[in-house]
């Protein structure tokens, strides 16, 4: 299924701080209209407790109301976290557990299979090979069709791969002008050919929905703020080109609240940064005034 080059991540539609749902299935349907075919989101992208899925029916609703055009769309979930209402976070990857994640997962989605399902996070209390395991398991089911890991290393993508086979296709990592200690999996990604989705990635540029309440807002001048007036566009299109340039395997899945954000976001699909102005993005971040 061809996704596209800019995807949207919904969980700002659910966390704390989320629009109304009015406006929440508008800024879908913005991103959809703007050619978005990718949307991530997790069963526990929720503000409060008792609100497990929460995410994932508003994308269901929203594409329910969407008609012609929203069977095009691939929904990437995930499973083996939780919130449980305090703003903390919780990792189970019980194989047990995950099963029946993705089962509710996919009912909540309204779907037979789930189009790519990924694993939140590794759980150190569980060998990651079992928890893997559980995902070659929903496929072989026909629960999930394809697979994707979050926040995992070199080493992990590599067992993944020895499980799962040409059924592991993704990998989602913390990946931004601010946070690239994950540039190893990246190349891996490009080596293997599994697509990439940075999440948060526009760290450096704007606070990210996982932050901490009160994190303070990135300077409001940096290289990619300089690139942006000169390209007449806003800093979030250069940075999510900047991330386009780094391999064709990369797809930004970059949060929003609101529609015209999201169709900012969508718009950096277009645009391509020059070679120069690649290199002076990516400078060092003590280079880089704060980046």
């Amino acid at each position: 299924m061809a996704v596209g080059r800019i995807g949207l991540g919904a969980m700002p539609l659910s966390v704390e701080g989320r629009p109304r749902e009015e406006q929440a299935i508008a800024t879908i349907h913005a991103a959809l209209d703007a050619g978005v075919r990718l949307i991530d989101t997790a069963d526990c992208y929720q503000w409060y407790a008792g609100e497990l899925g929460h995410n994932e029916r508003l994308i269901a609703r929203a594409l329910a109301a969407y008609g012609s055009g929203a069977g095009e769309v691939l929904v990437a979930t995930k499973g083996g976290r939780g919130r449980p209402g305090d703003g903390s976070w919780t990792v189970n990857g019980d194989p047990h557990h995950l099963r029946r994640a993705a089962e509710a997962s996919a009912a909540r989605l309204g779907v037979e299979a789930i189009g790519l399902y990924q694993l939140h996070k590794p759980d150190p209390s569980v060998p990651f090979a079992e928890s893997v395991g559980a995902l070659r398991d929903l496929a072989d089911a026909g629960t999930i069709r394809r697979v994707g890991l979050s926040n995992v290393d070199r080493e992990q993508i590599r067992t993944a791969r020895e499980i799962l086979g040409p059924r592991l296709v993704a990998v989602q990592n913390r990946f931004s002008p601010l946070h690239r200690s994950t540039r190893d999996t990246l190349d891996m990604c490009t080596e293997l050919g599994l697509a990439f989705l940075p999440w948060s990635p526009l760290g450096g540029i704007s606070p990210s929905a996982v932050d901490a309440p009160g994190t303070t807002v990135p300077p409001g001048e940096t290289p990619f703020h300089a690139v942006a007036r000169a390209r007449g566009v806003s800093p979030q299109q250069v940075c999510l080109a900047w991330h386009l340039a780094q391999s064709p395997v990369v797809i930004p899945i970059p949060g929003a609240r609101r529609p015209a954000s999201a169709r900012d976001s969508a718009a950096a699909g277009g645009l391509t940064l020059s070679g120069a102005e690649v290199a002076a993005l990516s400078r060092t971040r003590e280079d880089t005034t704060g980046l």
